[in-house]
């Protein structure tokens, strides 16, 4: 095998034996290469106080068995080394998974681009549920991925939304993406797989667990450019996830409800502890979606109210650099383009075709698919503020 298929290898049979956030192994792989790692599981000469354990779970594992297995599934494995792998989920440090799980047929690291995750409670309101669906519905249909894990409530509410969009929603579950949980949402899940990715860091067939559930929550958030809480107990699962969101330096959102509410006293807590911006509409999560997925925007003016003007939709077209102007005019009015279909219609090579549209996706001129790509007609305008002094 030559050295990335090597590399590919050892994160995929890593991934069985390791639990998700094993940070004692993540510490080691700062400094290790997974392949020797492996090795010294293997051999019982590793310093890792639970080598036995990992060696145990790697008796009669292989990465071409693990990859045959997933393909018989309609799933595939990505890694560390691989090209589709989502590069935020580095941000979770010694946690981050060995390699993901996934199921649909959209490329996980271009659909994460612009992404947000939505949780909640599983016991939420009337409102929260509305909230989440609407929400995620004119989110979706604005070119965004909605990211959530399928549990009952809030969750469940925001794939809804997006699907009823026509728009692209990950599923992040805790157990294997063979393993529909809950049972009664086989049906959401098989629809997300249609239009969107089932996403696992643990084998197919293997159960869901409590623990599971916790380190899910992680991924979540790294997964998604920023977070939005809808409504959360005060001690839960949800505003774990919210910490570990804002631990990255993520945007945390929360919706504020009646002071009387159970249902949002988690999301009251992280205003109040300053670790969430209040999202009293619609906008507030726009806003903070767009300062996260632009990283490098030209300045702009400040009206007179003290409010970044935003730039027209012109004038954002005028600053692409000409590679990026060539694809985006190579692109239909109506309809899906895969990559094939843009090298064609751009006259660009396949390496300059993947990085324009990753960076036309990360602007909001295009959105990712299942079937490759489409155009955005209208781009949300982004505001921005110069600094001074």
């Amino acid at each position: 095998m030559d050295v990335t298929t090597d590399m590919r290898a050892a994160w995929i049979e890593l991934a069985h034996a390791v639990e998700p956030a094993d940070t004692t192994v993540g510490r080691v792989l700062r400094h290790s290469d997974p392949r020797e790692l492996l090795d010294r599981i293997r051999s019982g000469t590793s310093t890792l106080r639970h080598e036995e354990g990992l060696a145990a779970r790697l008796k009669g594992v292989s990465s071409r068995s693990a990859e045959d297995r997933a393909d018989s599934i309609g799933s595939r494995i990505i890694t560390r080394a691989d090209r589709e792998w989502p590069l935020q989920i580095d941000d979770l440090g010694a946690s981050a998974p060995m390699a993901l799980w996934v199921s649909g047929a959209g490329d996980t690291r271009l659909l994460a681009l612009r992404s947000l995750s939505v949780v909640g409670a599983r016991a939420c309101t009337a409102y929260g549920e509305e909230l989440a669906r609407s929400w995620a519905a004119d989110l979706g249909a604005g070119g965004w991925t909605i990211i959530s894990g399928a549990a009952f409530g809030i969750d469940s509410a925001a794939h809804r939304g997006a699907l009823l969009a026509d728009a692209i929603t990950m599923a992040i579950v805790a157990g294997g993406v063979d393993v529909p949980y809950p049972r009664a949402h086989a049906g959401l899940l098989a629809a997300i797989v249609d239009q969107g990715l089932v996403i696992s860091e643990v084998p197919p067939g293997e159960p869901v667990r409590r623990q599971r559930f916790l380190s899910r929550n992680r991924l979540i958030a790294a997964l998604g450019r920023a977070t939005l809480v809808v409504e959360a107990a005060e001690r839960s699962g949800t505003s774990a996830t919210a910490r570990a969101a804002a631990e990255m330096c993520r945007p945390v959102l929360a919706v504020p409800g009646p002071v009387t509410s159970p249902a949002s006293a988690g999301c009251h807590r992280l205003v109040q502890d300053g670790q969430a911006i209040l999202a009293a509409e619609l906008a507030d999560v726009v806003a903070a979606l767009d300062l996260t997925a632009s990283p490098a925007l030209s300045p702009t003016t400040v009206d007179m109210g003290g409010q970044p003007a935003a730039q027209s939709s012109a004038a954002r077209r005028d600053a692409l650099d000409e590679r990026d102007a060539r694809v985006l005019d190579a692109m239909p009015a109506r309809g899906w383009l895969d990559v094939d279909g843009l090298v064609r219609s751009s006259g660009l090579s396949v390496k300059d075709v993947l990085a324009s549209v990753s960076s036309l996706v990360a602007l909001g001129w295009m959105q990712a698919g299942p079937s490759g790509w489409r155009r955005i007609r209208e781009p949300a305008p982004r505001r921005t503020a110069t600094l001074s002094g």
